[in-house]
């Protein structure tokens, strides 16, 4: 390497700052990702409710909501098994269970 070759010291300042920036930009892109793919999970298990249980979208969200912080469990993880299981998680069927104790009769 010749020193013509030898890159400035602002060149190298400036070359950190790069790569600094492509990898907050690559972990940025990498969180967006698993959010979308969280999020994907989630209105599955919407779609499941609200074919399984007749539930509007927003009752069918507001009960997985519930189960997950009743139960600790993160929203994705729940969700996940909603949508692969053909039985109700437990944490669900005691959300659901007390939010039917819950809702008022139907006037007839």
């Amino acid at each position: 390497m010749t020193l013509d070759d030898r890159p400035v010291h602002g060149e190298e300042i400036e070359a950190e700052k790069l790569a600094e920036l492509l990898e907050a930009a690559l972990e940025r892109n990498r969180q967006l990702e698993q959010a979308l793919e969280s999020r994907i999970v989630i209105e599955q298990a919407k779609g499941v409710l609200v074919e399984r249980l007749r539930l509007e979208p927003d009752a069918a969200f507001e009960i997985l909501r519930r189960a997950s912080r009743n139960s600790r469990r993160r929203l994705h993880d729940l969700a996940a098994e909603v949508v692969r299981s053909r039985v109700m998680p437990r944490e669900m069927t005691k959300v659901l269970a007390e939010s039917f104790a819950t809702a008022p009769a139907d006037e007839t």
